[in-house]
């Protein structure tokens, strides 16, 4: 039996881990959240490892807030880069392997054509440097790993930009949405199962991966699709937003390959 540590449980990805662990009868999960384990207390860490003779670790923690990172950014360094320093020694002093997941924030979006797993790395914002950070401390320290990058992440858990749009669309609000960024927008589903997948398979091709649903599009153009969906066009006012700005930068090209 494969025993696999998940943390973060209790966001978007660690909830559909959970919907699905179910289905995967050779795995047995342990799913911890900041309050059963917080990756920051490398004791409680070490704790929790050497009792549970897991095989694997998959962190779904991070701190995601872009915008106030910018402003703060130590605390997204701690748990971003730090905290995942501390998993990662855990894991090498366990044996375990480590899926860590990762953004697409760690290039700066100047590419014309989708990022590769080899391209060089730019971050243009404090969460993207905290993330990339965190990538380096798990390269320096472990040889069996998986860095997942992916990006523009929408479930039925948690706070992100598909329930957004349709809670405001629902309550007949106007709606104003960038068309400066693209990206390929990722059901936290499909990533989970991937994730999953991954161990199932008992994969040895380690190292830095891109996950997507692989379609490009604008996030006004993901906001179309929503509204589609659900039978919402026209319903609706959606307009391209002027002169969007955000106190942190974000990439321009956000598809990864």
């Amino acid at each position: 039996m494969t025993r696999v540590l998940v943390t973060g449980a209790d966001g978007q990805l660690g909830r559909c881990i959970q919907k699905i662990s179910d289905d995967f009868i050779e795995m047995e999960f342990e799913f911890h959240t900041s309050k059963t384990m917080d990756i920051t207390d490398i004791q409680k860490i070490s704790s929790v490892f050497s009792k549970g003779n897991f095989n694997y670790c998959i962190n779904c923690a991070a701190y995601t807030n872009v915008e106030q990172a910018e402003k703060t950014p130590e605390p997204a360094f701690e748990v971003n880069a730090e905290a995942v320093k501390n998993l990662a020694i855990a894991c090498a002093n366990n044996k375990m392997t480590l899926i860590h997941i990762s953004t697409d924030y760690v290039f700066d979006g100047e590419k014309v054509t989708p990022y590769l797993p080899s391209d060089q790395t730019n971050p243009i914002n404090e969460y993207g440097k905290s993330k990339l950070k965190g990538e380096g401390h798990i390269q320096e320290i472990l040889k069996h790993y998986f860095i997942v990058r992916t990006s523009w992440l929408y479930s039925e858990f948690g706070n992100n930009f598909y329930k957004t749009i349709l809670k405001k669309a629902r309550a007949g609000e106007d709606l104003q949405i960038t068309n400066d960024q693209i990206g390929c927008p990722t059901n936290a589903n499909h990533l989970a199962q991937f994730i999953l997948s991954l161990i199932a398979s008992k994969s040895k091709d380690y190292g830095i991966h891109h996950f997507t649903d692989g379609e490009v599009m604008t996030w006004f153009g993901f906001a179309q699709k929503i509204l589609k969906e659900h039978n919402m066009q026209g319903k609706v006012k959606l307009d391209k937003a002027k002169n969007y700005r955000t106190f942190a930068r974000r990439p321009k090209n956000s598809c990864l390959e």
